[in-house]
């Protein structure tokens, strides 16, 4: 029995009690799905529940509201962010510079990567060396040894040359030995990350205007040009992100403007499944910590969760309304939540499970400005895009 009174503080301070916790911890709690934001009285009151009847409520920790930590300036938009790299920020720009910088706001490395936008940056985990995969709208992707200090450089390692159209976006696999990269162009391309001796794929012999332009990028030196191991052809239209599976690396998952989001077979170089939507162009993909889900935002303003178990019956998907196209996604590490920017210049968090509205929203500038790329990692949310690079620490945590 329960007061109707009672909102989440005094819920809260029961469940404290009842758990005997030594120190006090806030929780939010759940009421058929929707976080609970009144007196429990008002709740059944609005959907239309007797006071008398049994409610079943879940408790979760309470994620306090995000906090700005800082700001790194840009010259131009910044359209791909990475916190995976311990102890450094990094990024990818529009003016073809992949850059990083410290906690402190200190610039450690930068190099000219691409003679054109970069759409999207990954760490490419390694043991023995930091290694930074890009895209761009070159219609390549690079691989580039990145050397953290103040006057270190450097140095580009590879270029993969298979698409005719802008690359949207590049993603390598848990233990950083495969890549892939989706493109414009409808192709998902799978790579391995290892280092040619020599070129796999042969030179065009370029005019006096691009010669010029390449050595400026590369600094004359002679990058390998790498071909893939394998090409995923599915998509009927532009491919705009694809993703290694978690759990089961052999699987990957693609997304894009024909409305599909598609399952590959990727030692076998087949589609093994094909989630259909109605008129939902799909921007990007993220992956929360259940293997069996995958999330997509759409030009509907949705972030739709989808089961993407193969033996799976069909089941109604779950979204998320944006009031603004939603232009990017990360899924933490450690939970059930998720983060989205838009082309509104907000960025949202979720819980996966209270889908009605958003945990919390915040601008991530002041000035309006579009959210192109977000990057969780452990408590600290990084946000590229027009207004240049912010940090937002989410939650408590060193």
């Amino acid at each position: 029995m329960i007061p109707a009174t009672w909102k989440r503080y005094q819920l809260s301070q029961l469940v404290n009690k009842a758990l005997s916790l030594p120190k006090p911890v806030p929780f939010d709690f759940l009421v058929k799905g929707e976080i609970l934001r009144s007196t429990l009285g008002e709740w059944c009151v609005e959907n239309g529940a007797g006071e008398e009847e049994t409610l079943e409520i879940e408790y979760i920790e309470s994620v306090m509201p995000p906090e700005k930590v800082s700001d790194f300036p840009h010259e131009d938009w910044v359209s791909s962010v990475s916190c995976k790299l311990q102890g450094q920020f990094l990024t990818g720009s529009y003016d073809g510079y992949i850059r990083s910088f410290d906690y402190s706001k200190s610039a450690t490395s930068s190099t000219q990567a691409h003679s054109a936008p970069i759409t999207s940056i990954c760490l490419v985990p390694s043991a023995s060396s930091q290694i930074v995969a890009s895209a761009s709208h070159d219609l390549t992707a690079q691989l580039t040894q990145i050397n953290i200090g103040p006057n270190s450089k450097s140095t580009p390692l590879a270029t993969l040359h298979l698409h005719t159209a802008p690359v949207s976006s590049v993603a390598a696999n848990n233990t950083g030995t495969q890549l892939l990269t989706a493109s414009w162009d409808g192709i998902v391309g799978h790579w391995d990350t290892s280092i040619p001796e020599s070129d796999e794929v042969p030179e065009v012999a370029p005019n006096e205007r691009d010669r010029r332009k390449r050595r400026r990028v590369d600094g004359g030196g002679k990058v390998k040009r790498k071909a893939p191991v394998g090409v995923l052809k599915s998509h009927v239209g532009r491919v705009s992100r694809a993703l290694f599976s978690i759990k089961q690396e052999k699987n990957a998952y693609s997304c894009g403007f024909d409305s599909t989001v598609r399952v590959w077979d990727t030692e076998n170089e087949i589609c093994v499944h094909t989630i259909t939507a109605s008129e939902k162009p799909f921007l990007d993909l993220a992956l929360p910590r259940d293997p069996q889900t995958l999330l997509a935002s759409s030009t509907d303003r949705t972030v739709t969760l989808y089961d993407v178990r193969l033996d799976s019956k069909p089941a109604a998907p779950v979204s998320l309304a944006h009031p603004a196209t939603p232009s990017c996604l990360a899924a933490s590490s450690q939970g059930q939540q998720v983060v989205s920017g838009g082309y509104d210049g907000m960025v949202r968090l979720w819980d996966l499970r209270s889908t009605k509205g958003a945990l919390a929203s915040f601008r991530a500038w002041e000035e309006a400005g579009k959210v192109l790329s977000v990057d969780w990692e452990g408590n600290l949310v990084g946000i590229g895009g027009e207004g240049g690079f912010t940090v937002w620490k989410v939650g408590d945590g060193a």
